[in-house]
């Protein structure tokens, strides 16, 4: 069983930056690949990146690609997402979540754990 707690939301205008961090508790942190997803109202959840386990190899959505960066830090336990340049559209609830099972890194099933998210609001 893994816990997760993001924090790091708030608002903030067009063109501002935010960070995103990701704890996570449980098992052994660094056995899990971790993404990132986002839900806006009347809109289904949203890949926007993702990072392997121990290499950390990073993907990332066309639509944050080039603006948002993810890292993670396995002593302590936490994902980083590093989104800049936002524009009023990566308005969103994000949650973070972390991945043991097989399958695509951008696929919102396949991982198996979840946070509670952590809401974004960006203005114009």
């Amino acid at each position: 069983q893994v816990q997760l707690a993001e924090s790091g939301g708030g608002s903030v205008q067009a063109g501002g930056s935010l960070r995103l961090s990701c704890v996570a508790s449980g098992r052994t942190f660094n056995y899990y690949a971790m993404g990132w997803f986002r839900q806006s109202p009347g809109k289904e959840r949203e890949f926007v990146g993702s990072i392997t386990q121990s290499v950390g190899v990073t993907s990332y959505a066309d639509s944050v690609k080039g603006r948002f960066s993810i890292s993670r830090d396995n002593t302590k336990a936490t994902v980083y997402l590093q989104m800049n340049s936002l524009k009023p559209e990566d308005t969103a609830v994000y949650y973070c979540a972390a991945k043991l099972s097989p399958g695509p890194l951008n696929t919102f099933f396949n991982y198996n754990y979840w946070g509670q998210g952590t809401q974004v609001t960006v203005s114009s």
